[in-house]
């Protein structure tokens, strides 16, 4: 494990060393540039991915394939307990949140562009095959997002304002920091975390989200892209300046809608096509292991080209491994760390193999693609306003739209992107600010969500740079010292996991697991029961 960990180490340092010294020959930006290429060709390449896929196997095996074992309990207590369990939904009176404030908030920043644009980019490279890739990621991704919100939740503490501060910064810090010798490591990896989180919130979580909103509204229906930038900073500010609870209570009016909003047209396409189902099922399953290609003496690259693109935007779309998301679970009234966990099986569940899926069937069955190549019929569209279009990933699903809808379809897609959007800066607000009270202290957030609201305006107008992938690279940053504190802690989840079984399963008198602290296990065992923590 340590010589695994030791040898992509090796990797990323030897591809900065590489490109440090062209960016000495060059000019700054191009550089900076080239810098940025090589890093990123090894956080987002096979071996890093590799690392991912493991890291799922690894939970799935020690949780013996919980998210399938108690597929019906989990689905039971998240979902299915928004509609009869109030403590899951009842607003409280403390810094905390609910649990389903927690889970709209989680999926305001993964349900994004990724769900839309990412899952066309996919398709358009890797082919049909890529949704089986992505699917497969989804399938682990659940149970990497289910240990890193029970790590959360064991590992978080209060701070002064009396709200819960949790995150891979802090397992990292005092779950792998607390070993024999790691102290130093511990903490090192924490600052590093914390650091890409908080230059990520800028890029994937800010700026390229609101170039993607001014850019569909200029596109779509002419709105100039300083407009839609001062409008999007003015309501971002309205929301973020007033802080975690704020935030919680736009998203989850604000997720349900549009996700559902969504769904509702992605659904109104599958009948549609319904006759379609087989012949696209097909290509998907033929395409991941690139049988078509075999006539042509390419099925190693076809198999390559499915795999990497459906694990990468996998990934960007629910963003399990990365360890995002833990910081707004960890802001949850839940006592159980499992139960929070499960919140975090669902997230990915409904993230990617429900809103992800839906995106593929309409783009698979549209006619702009032939099933039988996996390729597009033809590279250009003629839209309803006769305008030619070469199809992108930017637009292909608005296509889908237009195809079968006109410019309501178009219209309908500059919409759910906008809300997508939208929401991811206001849950990547939260992440940012959590990284920034970790490496400065709480005075210093204020600071932080002025500059990020600021720079909604900026990203509004900028165009097709750097910052996209530099925002691309620190994302990806994040989830190597969040998969090292995973796998280091694995054995915690494990414990916990079992005791939760042990005690709602199969009725043992054990006590429960709450925290690693005594101090907030005595705090939270003297805490009333609720119905969710039964």
């Amino acid at each position: 494990m340590y010589l695994k960990r030791a040898g992509f180490a090796g990797m990323l340092l030897g591809s900065l060393g590489l490109a440090a010294g062209a960016a000495a020959e060059g000019g700054f930006l191009d550089g900076v540039a080239k810098v940025n290429d090589a890093v990123n060709g090894v956080v987002w390449g096979i071996p890093a991915l590799a690392l991912l896929a493991f890291v799922g196997v690894l939970m799935t095996v020690l949780t013996k394939v919980f998210q399938v074992t108690h597929f019906g309990h989990w689905i039971k207590k998240t979902i299915g307990a928004v509609f009869k369990d109030k403590h899951v939904t009842t607003h409280t009176r403390d810094r905390s949140i609910s649990q389903f404030q927690s889970l709209c908030t989680a999926l305001a920043a993964t349900v994004g562009t990724g769900n839309i644009v990412g899952v066309a980019g996919a398709i358009l490279i890797g082919g049909p095959g890529a949704v089986f890739w992505m699917w497969v990621m989804a399938f682990l991704g659940m149970m990497t997002n289910y240990s890193e919100n029970v790590l959360g939740i064991y590992y978080r503490r209060k701070n002064s304002r009396g709200e819960w501060s949790g995150g891979a910064m802090y397992y990292l810090r005092d779950g792998l920091g607390s070993r024999k010798g790691c102290k130093t490591i511990g903490r090192v990896l924490a600052g590093l975390f914390a650091v890409f989180c908080l230059i990520a919130s800028f890029g994937i979580g800010n700026m390229t989200q609101v170039n993607s909103i001014s850019g569909n509204m200029d596109a779509v229906f002419g709105v100039p892209t300083w407009v839609t930038g001062a409008v999007i900073m003015v309501l971002v500010g309205l929301v973020v300046v007033g802080g975690l609870k704020r935030i919680a209570a736009v998203t989850e009016k604000i997720v349900p809608f549009m996700v559902i909003l969504y769904m509702a047209g992605t659904i109104a396409l599958f009948f549609i096509n319904i006759s379609h189902v087989g012949a696209v099922f097909g290509s998907i399953f033929r395409g991941a292991f690139a049988m078509e290609a075999a006539a042509g003496g390419v099925v190693g690259y076809g198999i390559k080209l499915a795999i990497e693109m459906g694990m990468k935007r996998g990934v960007f779309s629910n963003e399990a491994g990365l360890g995002s998301s833990v910081m707004v679970h960890s802001n949850s009234n839940v006592k159980e760390p499992v139960k929070q966990g499960m919140w975090g099986i669902f997230e990915v569940f409904a993230d990617t193999i429900v809103v992800c899926t839906l995106t593929a069937f309409a783009v698979l069955s549209s006619g702009l693609f032939n099933l039988d190549t996996g390729r597009l019929v033809s590279e250009t569209y003629v839209n309803s306003a006769g305008v030619t279009l070469e199809l992108t990933k930017a637009n292909l699903v608005s296509s889908v739209f237009d195809k079968q809808f006109g410019f309501a379809g178009s219209a309908f897609i500059a919409i759910s992107i906008m809300l997508f959007a939208f929401s991811t800066v206001l849950g990547w607000s939260h992440y940012g600010t959590k990284a920034c009270e970790y490496l400065l202290g709480e005075k210093r957030t204020i600071p932080y969500r002025v500059i990020f609201v600021l720079l909604v305006f900026g990203g509004a107008v900028m165009g097709d740079n750097l910052a996209w992938e530099l925002a691309d690279t620190f994302n990806g940053l994040m989830m190597i010292p969040n998969l090292i504190g995973v796998i280091a802690l694995s054995g915690e989840v494990m414990k916990i996991t079992k005791n939760y079984v042990s005690r709602h399963m199969r009725g043992s008198g054990e006590k429960p697991i709450y925290s690693a602290f005594p101090d907030v296990q005595a705090e939270q065992e003297a805490a009333p029961e609720t119905d969710a923590d039964d």
